[in-house]
């Protein structure tokens, strides 16, 4: 019977090695993904807040061959990375709420608000009067009207709701704090008073998201656990046979 050539100690070094760095990717990837679920599930009762969504992409395959004849083996992937980051814009359900300083936009439009870093855009129409008068989001920049000035509240505490600006934007993109920015594409809609627009996260898709990253981040956790038990056994075991 012929003896089969243990592979030589550096060649399972190299193939453990990778191995633990595509499972890392893997980690690093739902790392990602768990972070804007849970800003997702943190935002469920902010008005007109949209959701983020990560998609993934493999590393270039890599060919595998036979080592003694150079027959092809087969592709070997080296792990995964977030390719982009998407926000899903569509707009929510429109709840009444009976606040005269609530509006909801119906359509895909965006409220105009005017900030120390200039005009941004907002979907959440939760307002209040300032101490001036003017009408302000939650943070206390002024809400624009028609006219690109600032919209005063009237003595019975009301806003006509066709005196808001409202524009369309070209790829809107978030910025933070609520706000977004794009290039104004056109008017937006309606705006309707006493109603706020509902958070675009769906709870229940959330937590079944969630789930599935952290049990995807354990078997990948796992895996590492693995590899390094394989890495102690070969550098105590491997190296140690005569004649390597």
């Amino acid at each position: 019977m012929v003896g089969l050539k243990r592979p030589a100690a550096p060649t399972i070094t190299r193939a453990v090695e990778r191995g633990l760095y595509i499972a890392a990717s893997g980690m690093l990837a739902e790392l990602v993904r768990q972070d804007l679920i849970a800003n997702d599930i943190a935002n469920l009762s902010t008005p007109g807040y949209k959701p983020d969504r990560a998609s993934q992409r493999s590393f270039a395959d890599v060919m595998l061959s036979n080592t003694r004849d150079g027959e092809a083996v087969g592709p070997l992937g080296l792990g995964s990375v977030i390719a982009r980051r998407t926000t899903d814009f569509s707009p929510a359900p429109l709840r009444e709420t009976g606040e005269p300083l609530d509006f909801a936009i119906e359509g895909e439009g965006f409220f105009a608000i005017r900030t120390p870093q200039g005009v941004r855009y907002t979907r959440n129409g939760q307002f209040q009067r300032a101490a001036d008068g003017t009408l302000v989001d939650g943070l206390g920049n002024a809400v624009l009207g028609k006219d690109g000035a600032p919209v005063r509240v009237g003595g019975d505490g009301r806003v006509d709701p066709r005196r808001l600006a409202t524009v369309r934007l070209d790829r809107p993109r978030k910025l933070g704090d609520g706000y977004v920015a794009g290039a104004v594409a056109g008017n937006g809609g309606a705006v309707r008073a006493g109603a706020l627009e509902a958070s675009a996260t769906n709870p229940a898709r959330a937590m079944v998201d969630m789930i599935a990253s952290l049990r995807a981040y354990e078997a990948s956790q796992r895996v590492i656990t693995t590899i390094d038990q394989t890495l102690e056994r070969t550098a105590t075991q491997v190296a140690a046979v005569p004649g390597q």
